[in-house]
């Protein structure tokens, strides 16, 4: 069957013209996406997700070889799978640290919880850090973190407010990624 043909039965939900596409296209999309370097372990997964955008946006194909055009689909597809195995081993590696400072930092903290805190707080900008610290931490008044930080009582006050936020926010997040680890 020519390519024109097969590519218009896609277009029109032919399965039969869909399993021919993929037949003869698999095999391509198999060794460029080992050589473009995924692991043979993932090729089975790249193969799939790149036939499912090519199943839905078979509509946009309207010239050209169509052997480009999954070339360039496969290409991204790679592309996001090595960008989900970046992000994933960024996670991963967090999460490794937060189990090395669990032991190292057994002496300062009882929960993996206070952890987990303590992180967050040293990933913030000092000038929000400090105030929180000396505020939940050490027990400081306003005025008395106004006084050690040289910083009005008001000023105090507005930085400890957006420093709750950021906690709140960074805590949050630092949960989700223990959830997704060990979930």
């Amino acid at each position: 069957m020519e390519e024109g043909q097969l590519i218009q039965l896609v277009k029109e939900n032919d399965e039969n013209a869909f399993e021919q596409l993929i037949e003869k296209y698999k095999p391509i999309v198999e060794r460029f996406a080992f050589q473009f370097g995924v692991s043979p372990e993932y090729i089975p997964d790249i193969v799939q997700e790149t036939f499912i955008k090519v199943y839905r946006k078979l509509h946009q194909y309207n010239s050209g070889r169509l052997s480009t055009w999954i070339y360039r689909i496969t290409l991204n597809t790679a592309r996001d799978h090595f960008r989900k195995q970046q992000k994933d081993k960024k996670v991963l590696h967090k999460a490794t640290e937060i189990q090395k400072m669990q032991h190292s930092y057994g002496y300062y903290f009882e929960k993996e919880e206070h952890v987990i805190i303590h992180e967050c707080l040293q990933d913030m900008d000092q000038k929000y850090r400090s105030p929180l610290i000396l505020f939940y931490f050490h027990d400081k008044t306003y005025d008395d973190i106004g006084k050690i930080l040289r910083l009005k009582t008001s000023v105090v006050k507005t930085r400890i407010h957006r420093a709750k936020k950021h906690l709140k926010k960074a805590y949050e997040k630092m949960e989700v990624q223990e959830v997704l680890l060990h979930g």
